[in-house]
């Protein structure tokens, strides 16, 4: 059996065994920043976004990020054969779309401008798509439709 040092990736992130999923593991270093303020948490949360889309638990998934790592990214998701597109937010953020081929063209053609100018109906697929809860999906739609909401509709959570 290797040792554990044997199986963590050169970011120090995760374990890459040859087996799908990959398996996420601590790193053992203190959080370091990679850079402009980028840290490594947001590597841990995206290689927890590939274990469930390795598992099927999602199949699309949106990170905002900086440029710093989205290299890093975009580098784990071409070793995986994953589909994925870059939405620029600003010069130094971006929105990261990745998972299943086909939510991912949809996630392309929906995601043409910000996501807070998509229109009711854009923005309740795009959030749908992403597995929102859809009543609270629904609920957001008919608010930013501008429709009544029944009011003797309460959440499942009241």
């Amino acid at each position: 059996m290797a040792a554990p040092d044997d199986n963590i990736s050169e970011d120090g992130l995760f374990v890459e065994e040859g087996a799908w999923p990959p398996v996420p593991v601590v790193a053992a270093a203190p959080v370091a920043v990679l850079a402009e303020g980028c840290a490594a948490p947001v590597m841990r949360l995206f290689q927890h976004h590939v274990y469930e889309y390795g598992r099927g638990v999602r199949a699309l998934f949106l990170m905002t990020l900086c440029r710093a790592e989205l290299s890093l990214v975009l580098a784990r998701l071409g070793r995986h054969g994953i589909d994925h597109f870059v939405q620029e937010v600003s010069p130094v953020k971006v929105n990261l779309f990745f998972g299943r081929p086909a939510f991912v063209a949809v996630a392309r053609a929906v995601v043409n401008r910000p996501l807070n100018t998509l229109t009711a109906e854009e923005d309740f697929m795009l959030g749908t798509l992403l597995g929102y809860d859809k009543e609270q999906q629904c609920r957001r739609y008919l608010g930013r439709s501008g429709r009544a909401q029944p009011e003797e509709v309460a959440l499942a959570a009241e």
